[in-house]
Formats: structure tokens, sequence, C-alpha cells
């Protein structure tokens, strides 16, 4: 019993989900409205049909019955009433489907670019985006098409039965005790359908993730040879979606035969003793004619009515999954009252005993303790082993993360007291891995600072050695760059970015140097226009060259997420620590 209750339960709050979905459509009343009404028409004028066939069985074949053509005419005129609300009701049902699915994708996605690099830690963007995709598709044809069902069978159910018991009570009773017979299968079978339709959310969400993935490495698949292994695995997951798939469809067939076969063998008996009513004159032959005909309209109605119930219920699920993305707050956010950075930008930069885990790998402290103070305009290198905490700074710079113990501060304000927006227009970044977005060379400048001109676009792409490439390609700025910038190589890749970070002409500037991947020539365009951006501006390199590190005012080494050196290249090569067996192992290595 307790079972049964806490399943009945969860039934109503995955129903409820539904109410996100009907927010959305609020916002358009008129035109539910508009399909309401069609909806009811519809209904009616159905409803109708039987009403018309019975006047005329009993008044247009009785003899002197007048003139039996003002009868069909008063038939086809309900059809054609039948034939325009249909076409309205699909028109703006329809409509709504495909506009609420609109704003739920744009309330989404505007909800998942608030939130703080730790939830897509914690959760695969591919499973988000098929949430994105498959999941409004599902709600696209809840909205589009089942409730609308749903509600115009609920109406014929419920206006067949008063229009039955019209026509003779005796019968419509003996066909309504049938109904807790018809019942059962549908909250037994129900619950079934449920659990297997989420299931086959999550494998139809898995296809998607591994296809987002493996589209993504495509080079590394090819060029190691895994195709036959990546197709094997993706058809066991097609296979897995399949068999999911096909008990969903088994248990809804069965129910949806065992619901319809016990409303039309009721209908049937009921038949049976209306012809028995006929035959003995309680009854004309229009009433009983009008009884099947209304009898199959319920019936049918009852019928669409347990197969909606199932379409209810996976649309419920998949707005579930879209509410939680919704409901999701970002963990790092702007305080009620944003303390402003001051005027002007001094590019000024402090950690104070900061001591940081990621939320995915609490058991090991990437920061430890660490202080460091970089003032306005200083070049500070900052060199280590992998692991040692150097991609974190940049990190907290930006305040993807707030720190456990400490403070970072940027000209002096504390980063959780200012407006995060505010703190990285100030921060300029060049990243290793350099991105590039599927778009236009000039859309891809102009986001280091969208409403730049053609001549900053330009003279941005002068700085950074990388106008003379794009002049070449085919259409110049307007040139699309391919997925990741497929049409670029790695050098032409990292003097875009390089352009995007000039035009961002922010004080401070993040660069995780990348140079060391490149050709000599790629290598030495690169640096030149490292030098151009890097000139005035407070810089945070994580060095990967020699001549960066010589190049730098101050070197900071890092182990363990703490300092444990600094100095300058000569006097740290001197002391023999951990700075001299890198430049040992790593920097020279590279130099040569």
């Amino acid at each position: 019993m307790a079972s049964e209750t806490q399943q009945a339960s969860t039934t109503g709050r995955k129903l409820g989900s539904l109410s996100m979905v009907w927010a959305i459509a609020l916002r358009y009343p008129w035109r539910i409205v508009a399909a309401a009404l069609a909806m009811l028409i519809a209904a009616s004028a159905t409803l109708a049909i039987p009403g018309s066939f019975r006047l005329i069985i009993d008044r247009g074949f009785t003899i002197g019955g007048g003139d039996i053509g003002r009868w069909f005419q008063y038939l086809l005129l309900i059809v054609a009433v039948l034939a325009m609300a249909t076409a309205l009701r699909f028109y703006f049902v329809s409509w709504l489907g495909e506009r609420v699915v609109a704003d739920l994708r744009r309330d989404v996605q505007r909800n998942l670019l608030r939130l703080s690099p730790s939830f897509f830690e914690e959760n695969r963007p591919s499973e988000i985006a098929s949430r994105l995709t498959a999941d409004t598709t599902i709600i696209e044809q809840l909205v589009g098409t089942t409730i609308s069902v749903a509600l115009r069978n609920l109406v014929m159910a419920v206006g067949g039965i008063i229009y039955l018991f019209t026509l003779s009570a005796k019968l419509t009773g003996m066909m309504l005790i049938g109904i807790p017979v018809v019942i059962l299968p549908i909250v037994v079978l129900g619950r079934r359908v449920r659990t297997i339709s989420r299931s086959s959310q999550d494998r139809v969400a898995d296809v998607g993730a591994m296809v987002s993935e493996v589209l993504g490495a495509m080079k590394i698949v090819q060029a190691f040879g895994q195709q036959q292994r990546e197709s094997t695995r993706f058809s066991t997951a097609v296979e897995r979606v399949f068999d999911t798939a096909r008990r969903r469809i088994l248990v809804r067939a069965i129910m949806t035969a065992a619901v319809i076969g016990l409303i039309f063998s009721a209908i049937t008996l009921v038949m049976w003793q209306g012809a028995l009513d006929v035959a003995a004159g309680r009854m004309s032959g229009g009433t009983i004619a009008a009884f099947v005909l209304t009898g199959g309209i319920v019936a049918g109605a009852f019928g669409s009515l347990t197969e909606v119930y199932g379409d209810l219920l996976r649309g419920a699920g998949a707005a579930g999954r879209l509410s939680e993305l919704l409901a999701e707050k970002p963990a790092i956010a702007a305080p009620a009252q944003p303390r402003a950075l001051p005027l002007p930008p001094r590019g000024e930069l402090a950690f104070e005993h900061v001591t940081f885990h990621y939320p995915t790998r609490r058991e090991t402290s990437a920061l430890e303790d660490f202080s460091l103070a970089v003032s306005p305009g200083e070049t500070v290198a900052v060199v280590g082993p992998s692991g040692a905490g150097k991609s974190t700074l940049f990190q907290l710079i930006q305040r993807f993360y707030d720190p456990d113990r400490g403070v970072v501060r940027l000209d002096g304000v504390a980063l959780p007291d200012a407006d995060p927006a505010e703190i990285r227009e100030r921060i300029a970044m060049v990243p290793q891995e350099t991105v590039i977005f599927a778009a236009s060379a000039r859309d891809n400048l102009r986001y280091g600072n969208w409403d730049a001109s053609d001549d900053d676009l330009w003279a941005a792409a002068e700085a950074a050695n990388a106008a003379e490439f794009l002049h070449r390609l085919p259409q110049g700025l307007d040139t699309f760059m391919g997925e990741g910038g497929a049409r670029l190589s790695g050098g032409q890749r990292q003097r875009l970015a390089i352009a995007r970070a000039i035009l961002r002409d922010a004080p401070v500037l993040l660069l995780d140097e990348a140079t060391s991947a490149l050709d000599a020539e790629s290598e030495r365009l690169v640096q030149q226009a490292l030098d151009a951006l890097m000139r005035g501006r407070t810089t945070l390199v994580i060095a990967h060259r020699l001549a960066t590190v010589r190049a730098a005012d101050r070197i900071v080494v890092m182990e363990h997420g703490r300092i444990v050196e600094q100095g300058n290249h000569d006097t740290l090569s001197a002391d023999g620590g951990l700075y001299a067996r890198l430049a040992r192992l790593q920097f020279e290595g590279l130099a040569a």
C-alpha cells in the first residue's frame, strides 16, 4: 500500500512538471482561446453527426417523410463546420506547440549561459544538448498534438455520454457499468509505460552524447583506425534504444488492445439489448443508429485517451528534465549590491591566502594557502609541472569559481563583492586551446568587442600578424571558418585569438601561451603578436617558452598549489631548485 501511494505521488509530481509548459503557453492567451473554441466546435460537430443520421432515418426514410434532401443538407453543413473547425484547431494547436518549444529552448539556453563552469564539469554538455533537442521535440508533440487530442476526446467522451443518456438511459447505464473494468488496465499498465518511457529517453540521450563525442574527435578516430569499434559501440547503443522502445510499444499496444477490446465488447452487448428494444418497438431505428454511432465515438475517445495517457507521462518526463535546467541557479552570481571597480582600471591582481578545491575533485587541493600580488603593468610568468595549479589561477581571476578560503582581488576589490560581468570586462584571455566558433572570421574577431568596426578589426588583425592570411580568405572577413576553425592552421587560429584579445583592449591579460606545438615560422609570428599584445598590460603568463620566461618581470614557480620559488631566470637557474630542473628538461629542450 505504501509503495502504491509513493508511486501515485511520484506520478503526480511528474505530471506537475507540465505546469512549466503551461506557464509558457499562457504567454499566448488568445491563441489558446482560439484553439479551445475550434476544438469545442469540432467536437460538437462530431457529436452532431449521429443526431443527423437519426433524423435522416426516422424522418427522411419514413413514408411521407417530406424532403429527404433537407436532412442530408443538414448533415453536409455539419461536415463543413467540422472540417473548418478541425483545420483551425490544427493550426492554432500546432502553432502553440512550435512556439512553446522555441520559447523553452531559448529560456533554457539563456539560463545555461548564466551557469558557472562547475555545472558543466558535473553535467555532460552533450547530454544537455540532447535535452534541448530530443526532450523539446517530445514537448512539441505534447503541446501540438497530445494535449489537443486528449481534450478533444475528453469533450467527445463526456458530451457523447450525455447524448447517450438522452437517447436511452437504460442502455447508457449498462454501458457505463463496464467503465471500472476499462480503467483497471490503464492504471496497471500506465505505470509500466511511465517507467519504460523514462528509460527510453535516457537511452536516446546516451546516443546523442555518443554522436557528439565521436564526431568531435573524428580525426582521432580515423587516425587510430577505430571506425569499426565506434560503429559497433554506436550500434550497441542504438539497439539499447530500440529494445527499450520496443518494450514501451509492446506495453502500450497491450494496454490499447485491452481497453479497446473491453470497450467495444461492452458496446456490442449494449447494442444487442438495443436491437431487442427496437424489435419490441420500444426504440426507433434512427435512435439505435444514433446510439451505435455515438457509442463508437465515445469508445474511440476513451481508446485514444489511453494512448494519450502514455504520451502525457512521456512528455511530463521530458518537461521534468528541462525544468531541472531552468531551475538550476548559477554558483557564481553578482551580489545584490555589487561594488563598482575603480576607474580608471589599473590591472592590479592579488591572491591572499587562497585555498581552492575543484567541485569534482574535492579530495585534492588545486591551490593551498596561495598568495601572490601582481602590480599594474607587470608581466609575471607562471611555471611548474602539470597539476601545479597554474590554470586554476586563471579560473579564479575570471571568477569562474570562488576560493574555499582566502580572497582574490582586482584593483583592490574582492571579486565576490563585484559583478562578474564587470570583472571579465577588464580581462582578455588567450587560451592554449584556441576556440574558434563555426562562424565567419568577422564574428570570431568581434567576440573580443562586438561593436568593433571593420577598421578596428583589420587594425587588430595587423597587430596580431593575422591580416595577411585573412586577406587571402575567399570572402575575406566573411569567410566561414568551419567547425572549430577547421579552415585555419594552428598558427592562424592562435593569431586570430590574439587579435580577438587585442580588440578586447583590457588592462589584464591572461595568456596560456601555446607556441610550443607550432612550426618555427608560425611560432615567430605568434610571438611577435603576443609581444605587441602584452605591452602596457598586466600580464599573467603560463609560460611554455624560454624566451617568454626570460622576458617576464618576474617568474613564479608553482608545485602542488603553492609558490615554491620566485625571481628572474638567472637567479632561479643559479639556485638549482625546481625551476632550474624545469628549465633544463623543458625550456632549453624546446629552445633547442
